[in-house]
């Protein structure tokens, strides 16, 4: 049944079909096939409600969404997290953080996160804004009494999967913080895409070309590959006046001063990115949280006139959107577009990305942490063919148990639409070399591997879809991905096989420099050798198949510089030992250190000898660094 539903989905998307408009997304005029003209300016918006008459069950469907829920007013919301009734000292309401304090207590009707810090003071915050509510909570607010009216974020994650509280920032790769402060402002760092707002207005930075000012919510293609990114241009005709008429007017409607007369436009469009940073807020939003336009664009025209249809792909009067390389846009690449305008990140400035790349590489590989799942998909294999929605729903949540079916040879379904030689089984089983019946029948098994860190503690199915025997994750990845299920076979096992197999010939010296030895077991190497979010796969992977021998080598990352990784090693920790372990992750490294000894003494064995694992080098955060980018 799940299967039919994400098939039909696909199709209504277009997954396998080309866009009307063949090889540019053009903005002038009628669009083909009636659709809308323009869905990118303010004045295109119409908002949700107005789909609901013609559209009542999906309507009904989002509004209990998790997208409709990623930003809500905390009047009337259901809140996780354990707001204290009256200020007492309810189980649950302090976060303790080293040896700060956040409070969490609810006064006549209004929630509070109170902060006391030897480091940064006492302050208390009424909260205006509760962000997410799938996976964790956050929170923004504005100080109580103080002269800064702005909204910040606040340094406190309420995680459900482990019902306990979590400092905002550990929720990405960065580096150990020392205490609790309020962060960045809201309405600059996250709401563009918590919310539904112009699109336009993430479009500057790409219009205005290199060295525009920064600001929130740009397009992703600075980090693709050449051969994926679309450049956006200005139209023929009318369009650079139609382009500076349009930011103009969108200046305007925030509150802000309009570019001068003679600015070009590169002049006029970084006035504007300055303008929207230093005045864009809620009362800017087209609604409060994701909906419908946010996804299908505005719509205004459509809800005027049925016939006219909406468009996933960008279109104004002035504006064209290419293929950097030429061809052709096809559907399911329109649909994939819209879901990357989000989940496109590569949080914080952990410098590394999967396939041995860097962050800010020319050519960088797919993001290791969740909430990037779109961009990488659009670095994969089927990212022209299939959309988004051909596996997920984006109007209501997904199921888990229809997602654990799509793991399943029974989710092969979705794959042999486009690979149809591999339905019989022994087609499948020549292909996978494994029992066509069995976990290796699987295709996202191999070709969607669970080696990122999701949102929970839990790791999450990479979304670049591709081979396991690519050479660039074979040679550059660790650990090799056939280690995540075989986890007792040595690198010279796998790579043996894998080259007996499908005919390659990978770089010996390559995989010992990543490994140390061709004799090494991949997750155990890893577990020594890796990066940060190399290592909490293998302490996952290994963790769950509770391997003994790696128990020091799990505690001692209960360390790790990167405190993200501290988690999975706990929850991989604590599913191994006989008793508990009073190790306090929120307590400053030494003594976390200490505590770890007490418990495991060789994962930190005395000075001079060797210790079980190496941690990569901790990177120095700066003072006005963001914890999220």
């Amino acid at each position: 049944m799940a299967i039919a539903i994400w098939t039909a989905l696909g199709a209504q998307c277009g997954a396998t079909h080309p866009s009307p408009s063949g090889t540019a997304v053009p903005g002038g005029g009628s669009g083909p096939r009636g659709r809308v003209a323009s869905n990118i300016l303010r004045a295109d918006y119409a908002g949700s409600d107005s789909c609901a008459g013609c559209h009542a069950d999906i309507y009904e469907a989002w509004r209990e969404s998790p997208m409709r829920r990623m930003t809500r007013v905390p009047g009337g919301a259901d809140i996780h997290a354990p707001f204290d009734a009256g200020g007492g000292a309810g189980a649950g309401a302090t976060f303790r953080f080293k040896d700060d304090t956040a409070r969490l207590v609810t006064r006549d009707g209004a929630r509070y996160v109170e902060l006391s810090s030897a480091q940064y003071g006492d302050h208390r915050y009424r909260v205006t804004r509760v962000i997410g509510g799938r996976y964790r909570e956050d929170f923004a607010g504005i100080e109580v009494g103080g002269a800064d009216a702005r909204e910040l974020l606040l340094p406190v994650s309420y995680v459900f999967e482990t019902r306990s509280f979590r400092l905002k920032g550990y929720s990405v790769l960065v580096g150990e913080r020392p205490g609790l402060r309020a962060g960045g402002v809201w309405s600059e760092t996250c709401v563009f895409c918590h919310n539904t707002v112009p699109y336009f207005d993430a479009l500057w930075g790409d219009l205005s070309g290199p060295g525009a000012p920064t600001y929130q919510g740009t397009v992703v293609d600075r980090l693709l590959p050449s051969d994926r990114r679309w450049r956006f241009e200005v139209a023929g005709g009318r369009g650079e006046e139609g382009l500076r008429e349009a930011v103009v007017a969108e200046v305007s409607a925030v509150g802000g001063t309009p570019p001068r007369a003679g600015d070009d436009r590169r002049e006029a469009l970084a006035h504007g990115i300055r303008e929207l940073r230093a005045r864009f807020g809620a009362r800017n939003f087209v609604e409060i949280g994701i909906g419908c336009e946010a996804c299908h664009g505005g719509s205004r025209e459509h809800v005027a006139d049925p016939r006219v249809h909406p468009d996933f792909a960008p279109r104004a009067p002035f504006l064209e959107a290419r293929r950097e390389t030429g061809g052709e846009i096809t559907r399911a690449e329109q649909v994939n577009r819209v879901c990357a305008r989000c989940h496109q990140v590569l949080f914080s400035r952990y410098p590394y990305t999967w396939e041995g790349g860097a962050r800010r590489g020319g050519n960088p590989g797919g993001s290791s942490i969740t909430s990037g799942e779109a961009r990488d998909y659009l670095m994969g294999g089927c990212a022209r063919q299939m959309s988004c929605a051909t596996c997920h729903d984006p109007h209501t949540e997904d199921r888990r148990a229809d997602l654990e079916r799509l793991a399943t040879t029974a989710g092969n379904a979705v794959c042999v639409r486009c690979h149809p030689q591999y339905a019989p089984a022994p087609a499948l089983a020549a292909h996978a070399h494994h029992d066509p019946a069995g976990a290796g029948g699987s295709c996202i098994a191999c070709h969607m591997p669970k080696k990122n860190m999701g949102l929970g503690y839990a790791l999450t199915r990479y979304h670049r879809i591709g081979r396991p025997d690519d050479p660039a994750r074979v040679e550059h990845d660790r650990p090799i991905e056939c280690a995540l299920c075989h986890v007792d076979k040595t690198v010279a096992d796998l790579v043996g096989t894998m080259e007996s197999w499908w005919g390659r010939k990978y770089d010996r010296a390559a995989l010992e420099n990543l490994y140390g030895s061709l004799q090494a077991r991949p997750l155990n190497a890893t577990l020594m050798r890796g990066k940060a979010h190399e290592q909490a796969v293998a302490v996952t992977v290994l963790g769950d198949a509770r391997r003994a021998e790696a128990l020091p080598g799990i505690a001692h990352q209960l360390a790790n510089p990167f405190p993200l990784v501290r988690y999975y090693a706990r929850r991989a920790f604590d599913g191994m030992v006989s008793r508990p372990c009073p190790v306090d992750l929120d307590r400053a490294t030494p003594e976390i250190i200490a505590a770890v000894r007490g418990c495991v003494p060789e994962a930190f064995p005395a000075a001079g000898e060797p210790t079980p694992a190496a941690t990569p080098e901790k990177r120095r955060a700066r003072a006005d660094e963001s914890d999220e980018d």
